[in-house]
């Protein structure tokens, strides 16, 4: 598990909020609004970068948009927690597009899974045909999102 980093200022904290609203800005912009001058402010971006905190870049990309506008979150239980059946399920796992995410879980099951689909007989698809012939799952249950109240957003900093 990451270790917390404490030691961020409210200058490192503007920063990370205006990138996470736009990941895109230029250095001169984001200085701007963070009240720094470019080379600073470059190099606090560029220490919060190799320090971790700011994991990657990316666009935010709408799944219906694209052609899958079925979501749904899948809990996984697996016959054993042997470490050969658990690395198996996690290599069959990677080699899924449709997973958007997979969470180890504590409680009742093993995992939670975000999947994305076309329609329900694509979901059908892969959970007949893929999920339940991976490697070490016993059941799954998968509850259909029907709305998306607060889709992810900025982490609180």
């Amino acid at each position: 598990m990451a270790k917390a980093t404490t030691d961020l200022d409210a200058l490192d904290r503007r920063i990370l909020r205006a990138l996470q609203r736009d990941g895109r800005l230029p250095v001169v912009a984001l200085a701007e609004q963070v009240g720094l001058s470019p080379t600073p402010c470059q190099r606090r971006v560029r220490r919060l970068e190799e320090a971790g905190i700011i994991a990657r870049y990316g666009a935010v990309l709408d799944p219906a948009r694209l052609g899958l506008p079925l979501q749904a979150f899948v809990m996984v239980a697996l016959e054993s927690h042997a470490e050969e059946v658990v690395d198996r399920f996690h290599k069959a796992l990677a080699e899924r597009p449709e997973v958007l995410a997979a969470y180890a879980m504590s409680g009742e099951m093993d995992y939670l899974l975000h999947v994305l689909a076309a329609d329900f007989e694509a979901y059908a698809e892969f959970a007949l045909k893929a999920l339940l012939r991976m490697p070490g799952v016993k059941e799954t249950r998968s509850s259909f999102v029907l709305t998306a109240l607060k889709p992810p957003g900025e982490v609180p900093v």
